[in-house]
This record gives C-alpha cells, structure tokens and sequence, in this order.
C-alpha cells in the first residue's frame, strides 16, 4: 500500500482525492497549517516499507500525470508539479528534504504560494532533493496537464486544458515503445496496444502474459514437431500470436507501470528460449520427414546468440566510456533523420518481430530445411553488418573506457579456472586481446574441421585455446577492439561443439549438442540480463562449477577423442543436464530473490535482435 499526504487548503469539488485513491494511495490530509515539522511527524507514523507521496491539494492534472510522477517503480524519487514522491528506500532522503525545508529559506525557483508567499510544499521539497544531489525523477509529460492552481482564474483555465486532452488516448501510446521494427510498428502494435489495456483491466500482470506467450511459443513448437503440413500451418499462426503477446507483456507494463527486475527477466530469458525451442521443433518435424537438419537449427542458435552477445559487448563497453565521438557515429545518426533509411536500417538487422514473423510464414508455406536456411543467411548478413558498423565505430571512436566496462567484458568473457590460471601469470605479450582470442578460437575450430572425429589434433587445438583465452584476458580489456573478445569465444565454443557433434554422424548427438549449446548459452544471457540489470556477473563459484567456456571447450574435445559411437552422445547428454541444472538453480534462485528484496526495476525499450 502507498499513502498520500494532501497538503494544503482542500479546494471544492476538486477529484484528486478520488484520483489518487484510483492509484492504489491512501489518502491523508495535513492540516491546512501544517509545517514542514508537521510533514515531518506524519511520515514519521507511516509504514516504513510504503511508498510515500506529498500532493497539493490545488493540483489540477491528468490522472495519467500522476500515474507517471507517482507509481513508476524504476525511480527511488520523483516528481511532477504539485506532487514529489519517494519509495520506501529513498524515505530518508525526503525525510531529510523535510528538515531542510523547515531550517531554510525556500529553493531557488520553487513556486510561490498565490496567497501565502510561501513555495508549494512537494515543490519545494523536490528542489531541496535536486539541491541536496538527489536523482528526482521528472517524466516527460508531452500533452497531459500537472500544475498548482493558485487561484480560481488559473484553476478553470487548468481544467479546461484537461479536458482538451484525452488522457487514456495519450496512455495508449504510450504503452508503445518509441523504437521498434517495422513489423512491430504497424503490423502488431496498432492492436496489440488494446490487448494490453484489456489485460490490464482484467488484473492481469505482464508476468502473467509472457508466460501465456511462453507457452504458447512451445505448443507451436510441438505442432512444427509434427511434421505435417498442417501441423506447420498451425506452428507459424501460434508463433505470430506468441509475438502479439510479446509485445503485449511490455506494453502492458508501459501502460501499467508494473515494471520489475523479475519480469524484465523473464521476458528477454523467454525470447531466447521460445526462438531456441522452435528451432528443435522444426528439427523434430524433418525428422519425421525422413530430412535431418538438426545441423542447421543448432547453427541457427549459435548464430543468433553469438550476434546477441556481439551487440551486448559492445554496448557494455561504451555505455559509460568518455570522449565517446566517432565520425560513423556521426554519419549514423544523420542518415537516422531521413525517415526511410530508419526503416531501411532497423529491417536490415532482422530484429526479433521480422524474424519471427519470416519463420512463420516460411514453417507454413515450405519445409524446415528451406526456413532454416533462409533464416541461417539473412542473420549472416544481417551479423555481417551490424559488427562492421561497430567495428567501423570503435576504431574511429576516440573513447577512454571505464574499469567498469572492463570489468563487463571479463564477465561475459565467461573464462573458467583454466583460463584463469593462465591469465594470472600476466605475460608481457604485446598482441591485443582480439587477436589472441581469435586466434585461439581459430585452432581449436581449425582442428576440429580439418581433420577426422577422435583426431588428437583436436584436444591440441583445444589446449592451445585454453592458453591463449588466459593471455586474451591478462590485461584489463579497455582496447578499441578489446569488445570481440566475448563474441569469438563464444563463436570458438559453439562451433567446436556443432563440428565435433556432425562429425560424430552417430543417431542423437546432434540433438545432445543443441542441448549443451543451449544450456550454456542461457548462462551466458543470464549472465548478460544480471549485468544490464545492475544486479553483477554470476558468482565465481558458479563459472568455476561449469568449468568456463575454455573448460568445456577442452572436456568436449577430450571425449571427442576418447569416447566413440553412442558413448559421446552420452557424454554431450550428461554435460548439457549437469551445465543447465547448475545454471537453472542458481539463475531462479537469484532473480526471484532479488525480486523479494525489491531489486530496481528495470525494462528495455529497445527491440533485440
């Protein structure tokens, strides 16, 4: 529960109260004298573990105004005229805010009481905050109405600006995310916008609705493992509408505000796992076919999770890098200011709603082997330009990087003991970090392809590897270039494991390899949501446990050698269970609790590719 402390003379007739009882807040009002020490005792007497809110009785403004200053759960503080709020951690800050105001004069620019002279109340605890360093939180607004009414004039004036606007209408909107893909644009959200307002008037949750969009992603799935033209037909329908509730989840938590650590979770960790199961599904059906492209939908994974990891690193290494100019940048934004190349660009990258809605209608209309070839080559090239772009970027960028950022790219570098141990000995080798993981990545994989299964020259190459991911990692990567280091190992891991796996050409160990591989690529998203979300990398422990991706690189190339025929489909088996029940406890353990202890909330308004 929230409560609200109306300060100020109650003014007729006006609905605030109602209002912010609407939006889940007990209502209580201060005397019409009340002092700052007065506020003081009030909040005092309040639950500690409740937002908070201090509203002007003279407030004139749209319901969604207030939504938007007052519940957006991302903000520890916030503000809009007339009204300043803070949650339960940032009470003591309001509760200081409170004391200053009642010891000084009022804030620079705070506005003036029209009969006393004296500063609105929650403005001019929200400049005392601003003054004092706090991070208030100011929502754009755009058209909606949030102002003290100082007087009769200016209050009629003020509901009358309210009235010219439809506030549900601006709500709506709203509820969609400024950038999206051109499918999404106009062929999902124009609708998908009144799912969200009917599942939000219904008491549904976006948690609620991503699972809906889980579920059905895997139904269609299961009708594509069918292997039948109809059972195609119905897995690209259920596969558009799983994206309709994709859409939905986000844009029911935009319209409703009900953002948290845990959905934002459970909503980039679905993705991954609808598209990834799809991919098996479709694998299952040609195989009833009598076709076995179990290769391909397992290269199809490894693709679309290394070009996720490509836009992961790079961002990670210059969200907070200073100096951070770069001519392509430059031409990039310029070309984004002619309305067709914005569309031209956001399609060429294939995002998550033109993907998945070319797989539909391929599944529907061909067979999985010409959808997954497709799919397989537009990533290519759309992989192909987006790291060119950001290649271009950082070699033209004039950017210092952040021990933060460092940081960042080892956790996502995902080096187990092994490579630690190597890494620790810091050798004074003056090649980049880049280049000694490509190349270690490059004679692991090199060896795999180049000669036959059990060749020991594999577990050479996978040796060779081990070493060169330690020198990769010895120095801090804070290089222009320093952000592929992520990207080639995961290439240089995944590969190894869909090589070593065809080349067995034994019944099911292509299928055992799409599990390993999918097992520890959900790590290696956790590892990246944990990373976004503020929350750190896993824990040591649990890299260690799982062996890092130079360790199971080396155990994968080791059973290629030593084990044969079904023994290392066994042994692909065995591993993918213990990688993905390792990860799976821990992964829920955590974000679940971090929800529990009231985690910032977070939530992406970009769409992933």
């Amino acid at each position: 529960m929230s409560t609200a402390i109306l300060t100020g003379l109650p003014v007729p007739g006006s609905p605030l109260e109602g209002d912010l009882r609407s939006l889940g807040f007990d209502v209580r009002t201060a005397p019409g004298t009340a002092s700052a020490e007065d506020l003081e005792a009030l909040l005092r007497d309040l639950p500690a573990g409740e937002r908070v809110a201090v509203v002007d009785h003279r407030f004139v403004g749209h319901v969604h105004a207030l939504r938007l200053g007052l519940t957006d759960p991302r903000f520890p503080v916030a503000a809009v005229p007339g009204a300043v709020t803070a949650q339960a951690g940032a009470r003591g800050e309001l509760t200081r805010a409170l004391r200053t105001a009642a010891a000084g004069a009022p804030a620079a620019g705070a506005p003036r009481d029209f009969d006393t002279a004296e500063p609105s109340a929650p403005d001019r605890l929200a400049a005392v905050l601003e003054s004092t360093g706090t991070d208030v939180h100011r929502p754009e607004l755009g058209t909606l109405v949030a102002t003290v009414a100082y007087d009769p004039q200016a209050r009629n004036a003020a509901r009358q600006a309210v009235a010219a606007v439809d506030d549900e209408a601006v709500r709506l909107r709203g509820a969609v995310k400024a950038r999206d893909g051109f499918f999404t644009t106009y062929c999902v959200s124009p609708y998908s916008r009144y799912l969200a307002r009917w599942s939000a008037r219904r008491g549904l949750t976006p948690n609620q609705v991503t699972t809906a969009s889980l579920l059905t992603a895997l139904i269609a799935a299961g009708c594509a493992a069918t292997g039948t033209r109809g059972g195609f037909v119905a897995a690209g329908l259920l596969l558009l509408f799983s994206f309709v509730l994709d859409c939905t989840d986000g844009q029911l938590a935009r319209y409703s505000l009900q953002y948290s650590t845990l959905g934002a979770w459970l909503d980039a960790t679905f993705d991954r796992a609808k598209e990834y199961a799809y991919y098996a599904g479709l694998a299952l059906g040609a195989a009833r076919g009598g076709d076995d492209v179990w290769a391909l939908a397992l290269g199809a994974m490894v693709l679309q999770t290394c070009r996720h990891v490509v836009d992961f690193s790079f961002n990670e290494a210059n969200h907070d890098a200073t100096g951070n100019t770069s001519p392509t940048a430059a031409l990039s934004d310029k070309l984004d200011s002619v309305g067709w190349t914005v569309w031209l660009r956001r399609m060429i990258v294939l995002p998550i709603g033109e993907r998945w809605a070319l797989i539909a209608v391929l599944t529907a209309l061909t067979t999985p082997r010409v959808t997954l070839v497709v799919l397989l080559v537009g990533c290519a090239l759309a992989a192909c330009y987006t790291t060119a772009g950001r290649v271009l970027r950082s070699l033209t960028r004039k950017a210092t990087r952040t021990d933060r950022a460092a940081r960042a790219l080892d956790d996502l570098a995902d080096n187990g003991p092994l490579g630690s141990a190597f890494a620790a000995l810091r050798p004074g080798i003056a090649l980049p970090a880049p280049a000694l993981a490509l190349a270690g990545g490059a004679a692991v994989l090199c060896a795999a392809l180049l000669s036959s299964y059990g060749s020991p020259w594999v577990v050479v190459g996978a040796v060779v590897y081990v070493i060169f991911s330690g020198l990769a990692l010895a120095r801090p990567l804070k290089g222009a270039l320093d952000w592929l280091v992520p990207p080639f190992f995961r290439v240089a891991e995944y590969s190894t494991v869909l090589v070593l796996a065809a080349k067995a050409d034994v019944n099911g160990c292509l299928p055992a390899a799409f599990g390993l591989v999918a097992a520890v690529a959900y790590h290696h998203y956790d590892t990246v949501y944990r990373i976004k979300g503020g929350t750190g990398a896993p824990p040591r422990w649990l890299v260690r446990t799982i062996g890092g991706q130079e360790g199971r690189t080396l155990a994968v190339a080791l059973a290629a050698v030593v084990l044969h025929d079904t023994d290392f489909t066994v042994a692909l088996t065995a591993l993918a269970v213990a990688v993905a029940l390792v990860v799976l406890v821990e992964s829920i353990r955590f974000w679940v609790t971090a929800h529990k202890r009231g985690a910032p909330a977070v939530h992406d308004e970009g769409e992933p590719a």
